[in-house]
């Protein structure tokens, strides 16, 4: 039966966002969110909006453009590319086309409540990361990535306030600038976890946004992170809530492999002695932190050539050596690297990199729509990979994310017999665009493309247009 004969009031409801992700009921991980859920967050926050029978941009309607343009690039990125999305789509349902004004759907995203795209986002995360095969996981654990990166955004006075620019730019020439930490599952890229906060200034660092995350661990995850993240106090604050850490050692400590309890070759349990409390610590928790923890510290050797480094120190407080051995948790640390893969599909595939959106609120709203979408992809990339027999880190982010792109009008208008076939046939595409397997991959830190030859801007562009009009060169 076509979505036309069901009902006209479709566009009201929710599943046209998971039909448009090429979700279906019967697939694996499909009652991670199904549409009553996504109903349910909206209620319980009072997040709802045009119930008149006759409403356009319906809370459904208004996320739905809203994703589409988070899943979309460059043009049709825009507000006007999404009302005209939505004017193909309730002309299909049989009702007049909307206003190509953006006034009124801007006005509906408005009213989107952040709290309730950030909870629907978690949860995805969080329920796809219950659900996955055993094989996947590292020594039966669950292994959540960490890593930072910034994002830039409209030029407004708000977003300036917000998030102001790097200070050392000119005011007028620099763009506003925010610090984001991101949680990601290392079996399934999924994101558990995000903190955003400006890119400087008090408890801003990538640490502090950490430390408001913490809650979103569970007794038994192993942290796995890049040697920032590698401090006495992070360690002490994730023992005590039970979590594992598999971290670089951090430059500013050294190691001295002929002290400590032996367990092998580059293979020690060491002591470190708890230092001064930081002015970030209250004097209750610092007095709650332990005297001095025990870490083992493990050498890795690089054999690659053209490795930056010959060998470094891997830190973990997983100590048993016959349970996790060395060979096991050096590969791990290798795994870091795809942090910043998945932070790339975030930020440069799914365009996060420049936000929008010209208040800080809607830039919130915009970041979290796109992880939703981001997490939306990356279910529907598990579904794939479950069916193939096949690990999910081995699909194509990029080719997962162009095959949804390529069915979301369709998915939403065509009949039950085609949307089913739709999603046969893209699970299948899915499994066959796979990543390269690239253990020690080497590349040059430089591009080949020049840029154009642009002079840069030295002054606010108002003031060198109105020199260009007096006539004056620049």
């Amino acid at each position: 039966m076509s979505c036309y004969q069901q009902s006209r009031s479709v566009h009201k409801r929710f599943r046209l966002i998971l039909s448009s992700f090429l979700q279906r009921r019967d697939l694996p991980f499909a009652d991670v969110l199904p549409e009553q859920a996504i109903e349910k967050a909206f209620d319980d926050e009072d997040a709802t909006f045009a119930e008149e029978e006759d409403a356009i941009f319906t809370p459904a309607v208004t996320l739905w453009a809203f994703l589409s343009q988070v899943l979309f690039k460059d043009e049709h990125r825009s507000c006007v590319a999404a009302v005209a999305r939505v004017a193909v789509l309730l002309v299909a349902l049989e009702r007049g086309p909307c206003s190509s004004n953006t006034g009124a759907y801007c006005r509906a995203r408005g009213k989107l409540s952040e709290k309730v795209i950030r909870q629907i986002t978690i949860n995805v995360g969080e329920g796809c990361e219950d659900k996955l095969d055993k094989q996947w996981l590292w020594h039966g654990r669950h292994v959540r990535l960490v890593d930072g990166s910034t994002v830039s955004m409209s030029d407004t006075p708000e977003n300036q306030e917000a998030y102001p620019q790097n200070s050392q730019q000119k005011k007028g020439l620099g763009f506003p600038i925010a610090r984001m930490v991101v949680l990601l599952s290392l079996a399934s890229g999924m994101l558990t976890g995000m903190a955003v906060g400006p890119y400087a200034g008090k408890e801003t660092g990538e640490s502090a946004l950490l430390r408001s995350l913490l809650g979103r661990f569970r007794r038994g995850d192993v942290l796995l992170a890049d040697r920032y993240y590698c401090s006495y106090f992070m360690i002490a604050l994730l023992q005590e809530r039970g979590i594992e850490l598999v971290a670089r050692l951090h430059q500013r400590r050294p190691v001295d492999f002929r002290r400590g309890r032996r367990l092998g070759k580059d293979d020690q349990v060491i002591t470190w002695d708890r230092p001064q409390r930081p002015k970030w610590m209250d004097e209750q928790t610092y007095d709650r932190v332990p005297s001095s923890i025990e870490v083992r510290a493990i050498r890795v050797h690089v054999r690659q050539p053209g490795s930056r480094v010959a060998s470094f120190v891997a830190v973990t407080t997983l100590t048993d050596a016959k349970e996790y051995p060395k060979e096991d948790i050096a590969s791990l640390y290798q795994c870091r690297w795809l942090a910043e893969l998945d932070i790339r599909a975030i930020k440069i595939t799914m365009g996060m990199d420049i936000l929008r959106c010209k208040t800080p609120e809607m830039v919130r709203k915009e970041m979290w729509t796109c992880l939703l979408a981001y997490n939306l992809i990356r279910q529907t990339m598990l579904q794939s990979a479950q069916e193939a027999g096949v690990s999910p880190r081995t699909l194509s982010f990029t080719a997962a994310m162009q095959t949804i792109g390529a069915s979301w009008l369709v998915m939403v208008l065509g009949d039950d017999t085609l949307s089913s076939r739709l999603v046969d046939a893209a699970l299948v595409t899915m499994a066959v665009h796979v990543v390269g397997h690239r253990p020690g991959r080497v590349e040059p830190r430089a591009i080949k493309r020049r840029p154009k030859e642009h002079a840069l801007l030295t002054k606010p562009r108002a003031e060198a247009r109105a020199e260009l009009l007096k006539g004056k060169p620049m």
